[in-house]
C-alpha cells in the first residue's frame, strides 16, 4: 500500500481552483457552477495532493455530456464511488491533481459538504483539530485509505451538525 500524503497549505491553491475551473468549464457545452472543496478550501489547513472540486450540472444529461468530454481530455471517471449521486473524475495535474465531482442540483452531499468547508474556514480552531486528525490518521493508516477516511467521519459529521445548528435560526423562550 503506498503510503496517504499530506501536504501543507499552498496559498496558491485557490488560484488554480480558478484556473482549472476556466479550463474544466471551456470543456463543457452547458454551464457548471464550480466549488472549491475539501482541506485544500480552507486557508491554512493541510491536505492531500489533489484540489477538490465539485462541478453543479443542471441535468443528468449534461452530466452524461461532461463525462465523455472529460474523458476525453485525461480525466479518469471512477463513477459514484460513495454512492452520493457525484461522478467522480481524477486527473494527475502539475503540481497538485484534481479530484473533480459531478452533481445535480439539491445534492445532499455536495451541499454537506459546503457546510463542513465554510463551518472550517470560520472556525480555524476546528480546523486545526481536523488537522491534527488527519495527520495522526495517515501516520495510522499505512496506506489503508478505509481507515484514514473512516477516521475522519465522526469528526466530519459533528462539524456539518455544528454548521446546521448555526443556520438554524434559535427560538426565543419567554417567561412570564
Amino acid at each position: 500500500m503506498r503510503a496517504i500524503t499530506l501536504v501543507e497549505y499552498d496559498p496558491q491553491w485557490p488560484l488554480l481552483f480558478e484556473q482549472r475551473c476556466k479550463a474544466i468549464g471551456l470543456l463543457l457545452t452547458r454551464p457548471a457552477e464550480f466549488h472549491h472543496i475539501g482541506s485544500t478550501a480552507v486557508p491554512g489547513l493541510c491536505a492531500k495532493p489533489k484540489l477538490d472540486i465539485d462541478a453543479v450540472l443542471s441535468s443528468n444529461d449534461a452530466r452524461l455530456d461532461a463525462t465523455q468530454r472529460l474523458k476525453t481530455h485525461g480525466f479518469r471517471f471512477h463513477g459514484d464511488l460513495h454512492d452520493g449521486d457525484r461522478w467522480v473524475f481524477t486527473r494527475d495535474d502539475i503540481p497538485y491533481g484534481t479530484r473533480l465531482y459531478l452533481c445535480l442540483p439539491g445534492n445532499a452531499v455536495h451541499r454537506d459538504r459546503l457546510l463542513f468547508r465554510d463551518y472550517l474556514r470560520a472556525h480555524p480552531e476546528f480546523a486545526g483539530d481536523y488537522a491534527i486528525l488527519k495527520r495522526r490518521l495517515a501516520e495510522e493508516a499505512h496506506g489503508d485509505w478505509d481507515h484514514y477516511t473512516g477516521g475522519k467521519s465522526d469528526f466530519v459529521a459533528d462539524i456539518v451538525c455544528r454548521a446546521r445548528e448555526e443556520l438554524t435560526p434559535k427560538s426565543h423562550i419567554t417567561t412570564r
